[in-house]
């Protein structure tokens, strides 16, 4: 029997189009590129042309995890960790082939980042560079946390354990997030502190990674503010004080100068 060339390149294509796998849908790689592009040029303003975005290593990475995740999916283990370590290797970026990835993911600088096996990242999300989703310990299972939608997790943060990020929430610089965090909050510190907005859902183009409510400085100056009316406090009870020591003390100046003699 004859092989059907035309038929097996077709196959070949197909199982290509394939890989390109989202948690909700098939993607089409071309859909998925020109999406991968549009992301990128509406949260970084330092892109000046669409064919930048071919530089940029969250580019990379992403379309890489996708193969790798869709050769997870496959029980393929080490075809897909081969594919994450390499594309690791020359973006910086480390994802596990496990890890479920939605549409709309963007890391920007990426050096560092980190994102463990059982993560599960909703749609449009951003992470920056040494950003950590990672396990507390040996555990099997789900370890590693849950980002919802259009949650944003600043440089350095490290959210630890398996749980969930809720819906517009963002996440400091250098924060620690050990627990769960409601939707459209914000978290900073070490251990990370939840800071309600009201619950106003954050807009999608916030991205401000400086402006962070600090619930410390808060604190602080919630003290220095008690300090001050207590030591206005204290001053008036000395002058009270004082004053009522004087005139004792003329009173008893009077009683000595009507005293008898042999009182003296």
């Amino acid at each position: 029997m004859g092989v059907n060339k035309s038929g097996t390149t077709a196959a070949s294509l197909n199982e290509m189009r394939l890989i390109f796998v989202n948690r909700r849908s098939v993607v089409d790689p071309i859909r998925f590129i020109k999406e991968e592009i549009n992301v990128i040029k509406q949260r970084d303003p330092a892109i000046h042309s669409s064919i930048e975005v071919f530089l940029y290593p969250s580019f990379h990475a992403i379309l890489w995890h996708r193969v790798a995740h869709y050769f997870y999916e496959k029980k393929q283990f080490f075809v897909a960790r081969a594919i994450s370590q390499i594309a690791a290797h020359y973006t910086d970026i480390e994802i596990h082939p496990g890890a479920t990835i939605g549409k709309g993911l963007f890391i920007d600088h990426g050096r560092g980042v980190v994102i463990g096996e059982t993560t599960i990242i909703g749609d449009d999300c951003t992470l920056y560079q040494c950003v950590t989703l990672g396990g507390t310990g040996k555990e099997h299972g789900k370890r590693h946390p849950t980002l919802g939608n259009n949650v944003m997790v600043c440089a350095g943060a490290k959210v630890l354990g398996s749980f969930t990020i809720g819906d517009n929430s963002k996440i400091g610089a250098g924060a620690v997030v050990l627990h769960e965090v409601p939707a459209n909050c914000t978290v900073v510190g070490v251990p990370g502190r939840v800071v309600k907005r009201d619950n106003v859902r954050v807009p999608e183009e916030d991205l401000d990674q400086v402006n962070l409510p600090d619930p410390v400085l808060q604190d602080i100056e919630k003290l220095q503010q008690e300090n001050a009316k207590l030591s206005e406090r204290m001053n008036q009870l000395e002058s009270m004080l004082g004053n009522v020591k004087v005139d004792s003390d003329e009173e008893h100046f009077s009683d000595t100068e009507d005293a008898p003699e042999d009182w003296l």
